[in-house]
């Protein structure tokens, strides 16, 4: 085990990275935890593998332009793996911070360039040019509007309703040219349903399964909210000093990144992917 100290908000955060035993403990107890309890699919997951047994079937949500978008938010690295990001960032501190997987191509110096201020910061570090992220655009078949969390999916009428996560993985960069997230994060009401109006539609055919909510809160249970899943598998690119000024001011008071949940490898807890 590492320890290191770095400064953030004038305090000192630790990031430690615990050893394979830590997270295969892990994964254990989410077996013993969740096995015979009735549990749906799980997520996040290897998009790039189909194999899965878990019995509990629900039926596919809509179309997310037949949806509410209730939330956004992001991870510091893709809790997802595969497609274009498939390199390991390490076991992390065991709660789900430097740890997920991360874009496997190539940047540019001028790209990774560094950036003067600190972007998106917390207690768990700040983001920096060359580093992933996972965005969530969640959608409900409640009627909401968009707002802070998961409870802005449900409603007092509708504490049951579908859940879809259309799911963009990011990579940051120092570039005027690339992406501005602010735009990317947009939203408004079409056919008198909110939605987010700019995801983009060029990385490739979106793998859709049937899964769950993710955070490292479930890193040992299981999570019982279904979700229909909808992973684009290319990375794009996204200017950096958007994403902080994102971070300064939204409506889904979201000002830093999400920690990430351990990948499921499990096959009694992921569902079959077959599209």
């Amino acid at each position: 085990m590492t320890l290191a100290m770095t400064a953030s908000f004038g305090v000192f955060a630790k990031s430690t990275t615990v050893s394979d035993a830590v997270i295969s403990e892990q994964r254990e107890e989410l077996a013993e935890n969740t096995e015979g309890e009735g549990f749906g699919p799980q997520s996040p997951r290897d998009i790039d593998s189909a194999g899965g047994s878990n019995a509990v079937v629900f039926s596919r949500a809509p179309s997310y332009t037949e949806m509410n978008l209730c939330n956004i938010h992001f991870h510091k690295n893709a809790e997802h793996k595969g497609g274009e990001f498939t390199t390991y960032a390490g076991n992390g501190d065991g709660e789900g911070y430097h740890t997920g997987f991360k874009y496997s191509g190539k940047l540019t110096q001028a790209e990774l360039a560094p950036v003067k201020g600190e972007i998106c910061p917390s207690k768990h570090g700040d983001l920096k040019p060359g580093d992933t992220i996972e965005v969530h655009y969640v959608h409900s078949t409640a009627q909401v509007e968009p707002g802070p969390t998961l409870g802005s999916c449900l409603s007092d009428a509708n504490k049951n309703p579908q859940l879809r996560v259309e799911t963009q993985v990011y990579v940051l960069v120092n570039d005027d040219n690339a992406y501005d997230f602010e735009e990317l994060a947009k939203h408004k009401v079409i056919d008198g349903v909110h939605q987010a109006v700019a995801i983009p539609v060029n990385t490739g055919k979106p793998i859709q399964y049937a899964g769950s909510t993710t955070g490292p809160g479930y890193n040992e249970k299981g999570s019982p909210f279904q979700v229909t899943w909808s992973v684009r598998p290319k990375v794009a690119k996204v200017n950096i000093g958007t994403v902080g000024e994102w971070c300064e001011d939204n409506v889904f008071d979201e000002d830093h990144a999400h920690g990430v949940r351990n990948l499921v490898v499990n096959k009694d807890l992921l569902s079959e992917i077959t599209n």
